[in-house]
């Protein structure tokens, strides 16, 4: 499986590609359209989410609601558009600092932003959404759900341990907050500081992490670096706009602890060998955050990312105009004060797809009656061993 995307921030449309979905999925627009919404919310969003309503409209691959094996189309239309007119999209000559403004222009050779700004937008990640929510029609059908919430908003970081026992209760708590943090406590502090930073004209970042719950022991490979399951949701989630740091599992942590308590016992529970995706190898920690040597290990895929607060400031700063190279402020683009919710849909999913995509890489099949099939055999051979 893959995707690729295509598309402006105020152009017509956002359009995602997504190849390698195996024919017979059901693809359920209502769960795709509900994961753009959230995408679209949180506290401290900016006004542009208020005009736009993000929805899928289905161009190809998909007939009477099953996918059919070919490439499928999403088209994600922008109310918000207006890319030729100079009037509402001004030529941004003044680069924002943390923006893609000055590299993508001197690249283009421009002196010019709007170009780069368009496509550098976290607008784009609408597509990714999409196409995440499409994989978990997939997953779903083994069992394999996905999480993600916002682990803390500035210093302001919420401690709950999510597990595989009480992430639907986490669920239910993050869909009540307006910053989907799974942590009530927290609400009013983290609502508090983007306040704070909408008033001095500043913005704010934060954690966001994301759980993938029911993975089978054997997703990835340790055969070729690039076929590593950690490294491949490392390149994708470095891939989201703002992104500065991914983290598996225990991440950096690991640099201060003795092997002893960083790695993960192993016990076996005969119990659960035949309902598990563990196969009743079971651990009482889950440090290597569900991946061992690339290949998960039947515990939960967890990834963390650090997310930069957004470049565009309303009160702007110091930069320089391109065209005469004199000593100005940057220039405001309507934007967030805080995307930190929003960008913990987007790991939620984007991590989604890189399992989905191991997955099918695992248990390859034209269509999903195939893919059960392999997936089954495997699984009856897994619980017999030694064979």
């Amino acid at each position: 499986m893959s995707y690729s995307t295509a598309g402006e921030s105020h152009g017509p449309s956002l359009v995602v590609t997504i190849a390698g979905m195996p024919a017979g999925v059901a693809v359920d627009t209502a769960f795709i359209d509900g994961e753009l919404a959230r995408r679209q919310g949180g506290y401290g969003r900016g006004g542009r989410m208020g005009i736009e309503e993000d929805r899928v409209t289905i161009l190809t691959g998909v007939r009477r609601g099953l996918s059919m094996g070919g490439p499928i189309v999403f088209a994600i239309p922008n109310k918000d558009s207006r890319l030729d007119d100079l009037k509402k999209t001004p030529v941004i000559s003044r680069p924002r600092p943390g923006h893609a403004d000055l590299a993508g222009s001197v690249k283009w050779l421009t002196t010019d932003c709007r170009d780069t700004l368009e496509r550098a937008s976290a607008r784009e990640t609408a597509s990714r959404v999409a196409a995440g929510a499409l994989a978990r029609c997939l997953l779903r059908e083994f069992g394999i759900e996905a999480f993600g919430f916002v682990r803390s908003i500035r210093e302001a970081a919420t401690s709950v341990e999510v597990t595989t026992a009480n992430w639907r209760d986490m669920k239910a708590i993050r869909d009540t907050s307006e910053t989907y943090c799974p942590d009530a406590a927290l609400g009013d502090t983290h609502k508090q500081i983007i306040r704070d930073a909408k008033l001095s004209k500043d913005t704010v970042g934060g954690l966001i992490e994301a759980h993938i719950f029911g993975c089978p022991i054997g997703l990835g490979s340790c055969m070729d670096w690039r076929d590593k399951l950690d490294a491949r949701l490392a390149y994708a989630v470095m891939g989201i706009q703002a992104m500065k740091s991914v983290e598996i599992g225990l991440g950096k942590d690991v640099a201060s602890r003795p092997g002893s308590e960083v790695h993960d016992a192993i016990r076996y529970d005969a119990a659960s060998r035949d309902v598990a995706p563990h196969l009743g190898f079971t651990r009482t920690t889950n440090n290597a955050g569900g991946t061992e040597g690339g290949i998960t290990n039947g515990m939960p895929v967890v990834v963390r990312a650090a997310m930069k607060p957004i470049a565009t400031l309303l009160r702007g700063m110091p930069s320089v105009d391109l065209n005469t190279k004199e000593e100005q402020h940057s220039q405001y683009e309507r934007s967030d004060i805080c995307a930190v919710p929003a960008a913990s849909v987007v790991l939620e999913n984007v991590a989604a797809f890189e399992v989905a995509r191991v997955f099918c890489e695992k248990f390859s099949g034209d269509s999903l009656t195939e893919v059960r099939a392999q997936y089954d055999a495997y699984m009856g051979l897994a619980r017999r061993l030694p064979l």
